[in-house]
């Protein structure tokens, strides 16, 4: 027994620098004061031992496999963990069982899942059963919105609250506290001005872990002397040279980043733009992608306003395909900033909703006779393109004939703005009318 202890302390002592200083009590928890403040709701939740299930959402590092160990501990939970990787529906299902005879004894047992999200819908659908009856308090942890990734019936089942990435203060504090801490450490003393200390903070981007492996790393290649080590800003140069970017390809941020993208377009914001696309390829997203939805964009939000934005967006997008990354990235920057500066018009899109809202209200209605075409003498027998007008026998190119179905007479769906090039089509469309207006009874 004693040995196992001795070997317990050892492997402490061995593992990362963010497990040896992990919190152990919410007067030590750092950050999410917006959940777990005076009077706030988690904070009263856990205060008055009411536990029910929840799902913790929000970035890397900030503190969600933490929380849910915290709240095991301070509710004298049993705490079992599961992995959406290693664990199967069977294991699920025999550890439920288990808790379920726990609790028939008085043993409350918090089932914790980390990435919950990478669970599929059928292992999701195991732990439902044993949420419903009380068997388990599922602490789900991800970072993705849980409202496409975790089951309704689950998700209806569990509170949600919202962690928010940690501030620079908030990850000073953590690593002062990870300083002082004797397992941090320990038989070292570790000399790092605020200067130095700040620079991690700002390079952990709201990451507590990534904030923790920096000091770790710094403390390794620090400047040793006996058992002192001292870290300057010019050692930790060395060590940051990039920041760690959140964006998952197929997730929330995803969805956030390109609606970013787009919408800085549309707001004719070319900087904010070039930004938002920056985001998106330092991500590691794929560039026919990017160059799909400014093909999209080039007539949704500009049209006929400026009739080379859906040229420069097709070339470009075939760009991509010629060359890929990293090449490309210029080709994307060229249409992104073209688009964002090109005059606005979403009249051709309007036009496309009002008639699609047309054909959804009126059905199949009838092609006029006068322009269905008659390949058969039945056909034309029947009176298919009886009184067709051929504009180009006329001096001006038109005719009165007309062309939309008798149910839709009047109905107008392309309303240009003054915009662009799009003030000509304007001018061309009133033209048309009065031409029609005048000739309608000659």
């Amino acid at each position: 027994m004693q040995q196992g202890s001795l070997f317990d302390d050892q492997q402490q002592q061995n593992s990362p620098l963010a497990n040896r200083v992990r919190p152990e009590t919410l007067a030590d928890f750092i950050g999410q004061q917006q959940i777990l403040g005076d009077g706030q709701i988690l904070q009263e939740i856990i205060a008055n031992d009411q536990l029910s299930s929840m799902i913790f959402w929000g970035p890397p590092g900030v503190g969600k496999t933490t929380l849910a160990q915290i709240i095991a501990h301070q509710t004298k939970s049993h705490f079992i963990t599961f992995s959406a990787v290693t664990s199967g529906i069977k294991e699920i299902r025999k550890i439920m069982e288990e808790a379920e005879g726990n609790r028939k004894i008085g043993q409350r047992t918090i089932v914790f899942i980390d990435e919950i999200h990478r669970f599929n819908k059928a292992q999701q659908d195991a732990f439902l059963p044993f949420v419903e009856r009380g068997s388990i308090i599922l602490i789900g942890a991800t970072t993705e919105n849980p409202s496409f990734e975790i089951n309704a019936a689950l998700l209806s089942r569990c509170k949600v609250f919202v962690l928010k990435k940690l501030t620079v203060n908030d990850i000073e504090h953590l690593l002062d506290n990870a300083l002082k801490n004797p397992a941090g450490f320990p038989d070292l003393t570790v000399n790092i001005d605020a200067d130095a200390l700040k620079m991690m903070a700002e390079f952990a981007n709201g990451d507590a872990r990534i904030a923790l492996n920096t000091l770790e790393m710094a403390v390794l290649n620090g400047h040793r002397e006996n058992k002192s080590v001292t870290i300057t800003v010019a050692d930790l140069n060395s060590l940051l040279n990039t920041k760690s970017l959140r964006y998952d390809k197929h997730g929330e941020e995803h969805y956030n980043i390109i609606s970013a993208l787009h919408k800085s377009m549309r707001n004719s914001d070319a900087d904010a733009a070039i930004y938002w696309l920056s985001r998106m390829l330092e991500g590691g997203e794929d560039p026919l992608y990017i160059a799909r939805r400014l093909v999209r964009f080039a007539s949704e939000d500009i049209g006929l306003a400026d009739t080379n934005a859906l040229n420069l967006a097709v070339n470009v997008f075939q760009a991509c395909q010629f060359l890929g990354m990293p090449e490309c990235d210029v080709h994307l920057t060229e249409a992104v900033i073209y688009l964002a500066l090109a005059p606005k018009s979403n009249a051709v899109y309007a036009a496309r909703n009002r008639a699609k809202a047309d054909v959804k209200q009126t059905g199949n209605v009838p092609v006029p006779m006068q322009i269905r075409n008659a390949p058969t003498k039945l056909m034309k027998d029947l009176g298919y393109g009886e009184g067709y007008q051929y504009a180009h026998d006329s001096a001006d190119k038109l005719t009165t004939m007309t062309t939309m179905p008798d149910e839709l007479a009047g109905h107008e769906y392309y309303d240009p703005t003054e915009q662009g090039n799009e003030k000509r089509f304007k001018q061309r469309l009133a033209y048309l009318k009065e031409w029609r207006a005048t000739h309608q009874d000659n």
